[in-house]
This record gives structure tokens, sequence and C-alpha cells, in this order.
């Protein structure tokens, strides 16, 4: 389903977030991304109201290896759109959102203990 190649193959801990990005395993990476099971990808949304089933289908393709998806909504947390949970529940996944800073402290917590999780985060300046 993702068709540009992982910023970052595999899984890496959060090292930064903020200036509009974040920093991980060594690099950085300008605007929103998708951390999977199969790597951390580039992510168009920059809003909550971006977010959807179409923009989180790259995370659902990885189901099978989720029981969690993080979803960091920016500065202010919120609980997610009811289509976003009803969604990721149809499919087995659970779904969490808050603030980006949360999410990635949650999801290195989590990553950390070997955790069936991904994390879709949106940049925050």
């Amino acid at each position: 389903m993702i068709t540009a190649p992982a910023r970052y193959p595999g899984r890496a801990q959060i090292d930064a977030y903020g200036n509009g990005g974040f920093r991980f395993a060594g690099m950085s990476h300008r605007g929103s991304i998708l951390c999977l099971p199969s790597g951390i990808y580039a992510w168009p949304p920059t809003r909550p109201d971006e977010v959807s089933l179409q923009s989180l289908a790259p995370a659902l393709t990885e189901c099978d290896q989720l029981a969690l998806l993080l979803l960091g909504t920016g500065r202010v947390g919120g609980p997610p759109a009811r289509e976003l949970s009803e969604g990721c529940a149809r499919l087995g996944v659970a779904l969490e959102a808050m603030d980006t800073g949360a999410a990635c402290r949650t999801y290195n917590v989590l990553l950390a203990e070997a955790r069936p999780v991904a994390a879709a985060l949106l940049a925050v300046e």
C-alpha cells in the first residue's frame, strides 16, 4: 500500500519532535510520519481533520502485526473521529488519540517493551 520507500526501514524510537518534524535513528524528517512495523514513512496529513481511514490505510495494511495504533493529533489531544475508531476496531486494532508529544512518549515506551504498536504522528511547530 505504501509506494514511497521508508525514511527508515524497521522500527526506531522517536528521539525528538517539534519545529515541524521529527528526529529518529540519527535522522530528521520535516512533516508528519507513520511509524509502522515495516518502517518509518512520510505521512501527508498536517491537521487532525485531514486524518481519515484512507490516510491511515498504510498502517491498517499491517494490522496483523498491530494491537494498538497511536494517533498524535498535534499540539492538542482529542478523541479520534468515530469513523476512525470503528474502522480500526473492525480490523482488530485499538486506536488511541492524544497530543503528538504524548503519542511519541507512549510509542517509545511500548516499542521498548516490544509491544505490537504503530504511531501516526502529526508534526508540530
